[in-house]
């Protein structure tokens, strides 16, 4: 929801860190997997009880992830590179909510596997309009410049970032805050399948 009003703030700076990470030789690429890496570091932070440590992860990796699109924008955008950064996000998205499973899994478990139902089923949505959109040769730069059509909705990349830091300030409270997120997720999913019908009906 809040993703295409924040990018002309946060483009500005990304694209000029990025200069500086291009000139060190770093690829898109590579700052994708980085990303990655400290994403998944912040859920074995997570498993292990280090919160405020998981936190701090949590912003680096996010930061490494606006930053590859950066990269990407100066040495130009690949579909391979669009490819890998969209399986690193959902790898990034399942990891969180899995670590806080696996931290209890007695008191976490069911509310973490109505959360992880719900990305499935938002992320399905969300590639499947992404397919048909360009089928039919769509374009937006709403979200920027994409290998993907990005369709935006309730919830988004920074809504969900938003959710995993409060998560880590409130690991306690997982149980209402993933049932209520999840059910957030499913009425997103909805939107974008009553949004499809009307678009692709023809």
């Amino acid at each position: 929801m809040f993703d295409r009003h924040l990018r002309p703030l946060i483009d500005p700076p990304l694209n000029r860190l990025g200069q500086g990470v291009a000139r060190l030789g770093l690829s898109a690429n590579q700052v994708t997997l980085i990303g990655l890496g400290l994403g998944l570091a912040a859920a074995a932070a997570i498993w292990s009880g280090a919160f405020w440590l998981a936190f701090v992860l949590i912003l680096a990796s996010r930061l490494a992830d606006g930053l590859d699109g950066a990269v990407a924008r100066l040495r130009g955008v690949t579909n391979f590179g669009g490819f890998l950064d969209i399986v690193c996000d959902f790898v990034f998205y399942a990891a969180i909510p899995l670590a806080f499973v696996a931290l209890d899994p007695a008191g976490n478990g069911l509310a973490g596997a109505f959360l992880l139902l719900s990305f499935y089923v938002n992320a399905a949505t969300f590639l499947g309009f992404a397919i048909l959109a360009e089928k039919q040769k769509m374009q937006s730069d709403a979200h920027g410049v994409k290998s993907l059509y990005f369709t935006g909705g309730l919830l988004e990349g920074t809504e969900t970032i938003a959710f995993f830091l409060l998560l880590c300030l409130f690991p306690d409270a997982f149980g209402v805050l993933a049932w209520g997120f999840g059910a957030l997720c499913l009425i997103t999913a909805t939107a974008r399948v009553m949004l499809a019908a009307r678009v692709f009906r023809g």
